[in-house]
């Protein structure tokens, strides 16, 4: 049986590639039917409510922080990271396991593959952590809607200014280049080893939070289940880290974001 299953088996990039994207798949499925809200993201999405606080939806009674709510929030959190992230990082875990199997010739290179996936989403479920622990205190200071989008417009403000800068700043350089280079990366950190396949898997993680962790943020502006900017930001991570003119897209949103946050400054210092 085995025997004849050995020919898809080699097929990594094959195995791998339906892994990944079964992942993928699932946690935007879960992510569209409400992450285990009760409230399908469709109906929390749109513009930022910053923007129009008096959108009935906003004036909703502030949800009850409990344990079991603060669990489900970090699920739902780190599975928008994993249907963000993951795609643009399947480039770097492809060619882990491409490079696993070379070193180890016929043996399958699925273990160690997802023990380096493994550690790289350990770095975003830490993320999510602490995602949680902010949405909670937004939330508790009002900042944030129990339909969990920024009631601020200095909040937005600032979020975007933020975002903008970190888009120009040495150390978003420095990660992003390390994330658009996976042969490189590898490289440098390879190690054999089950063990040493995690910690790779956790520093591509850290070189990627590093990247993207201030974009991942912009959540709390747009609206933390609004579908429109979850795909959105999807598609300017891909773009960014795969892209040959990722470069100069880094260079434009951050303008674009600074602008806007700009704006909304401007909006904040008009007389009411």
């Amino acid at each position: 049986m085995f025997d004849s299953l050995a020919p898809f088996l080699r097929r990594d990039r094959v195995v791998v590639g339906a892994a990944l994207a079964v992942v993928v798949v699932l946690s935007w499925a879960y992510v569209v039917l409400g992450a285990g809200t009760g409230t399908p993201a469709s109906q929390m999405s749109g513009l930022p409510t910053a923007l129009h606080v008096s959108d009935p939806m906003a004036m909703m009674q502030p949800t009850r922080w409990t344990s079991g709510y603060a669990l489900l929030m970090f699920i739902m959190w780190w599975l928008m990271m994993l249907a963000t992230m993951l795609p643009s990082a399947a480039p770097m875990i492809l060619l882990f396991a491409a490079l696993t199997r070379s070193q180890h010739g016929s043996t399958a290179p699925y273990a160690s593959t997802g023990l380096f996936a493994a550690g790289y989403l350990a770095v975003w479920a830490a993320f999510s952590i602490l995602a949680v622990a902010l949405q909670w205190q937004l939330s508790r200071l009002a900042l944030l809607s129990p339909m969990m989008v920024a009631t601020s417009t200095a909040l937005g403000a600032i979020l975007l200014l933020a975002a903008g800068v970190w888009q120009f700043t040495p150390l978003k350089q420095v990660c992003l280049r390390h994330c658009r280079a996976p042969a490189e990366f590898l490289t440098l950190h390879w190690r054999n080893g089950q063990g040493s396949a995690v910690r790779m898997g956790i520093v591509h993680g850290v070189y990627c939070l590093g990247c993207c962790w201030m974009l991942m943020l912009l959540l709390f502006y747009g609206g933390i289940m609004n579908i429109y900017w979850i795909a959105g930001l999807t598609t300017l991570v891909f773009v960014e880290k795969l892209a040959p003119f990722g470069k100069w897209v880094t260079g434009l949103v951050g303008a674009a974001f600074i602008l806007s946050g700009a704006l909304l400054s401007v909006q904040l210092m008009r007389p009411s």
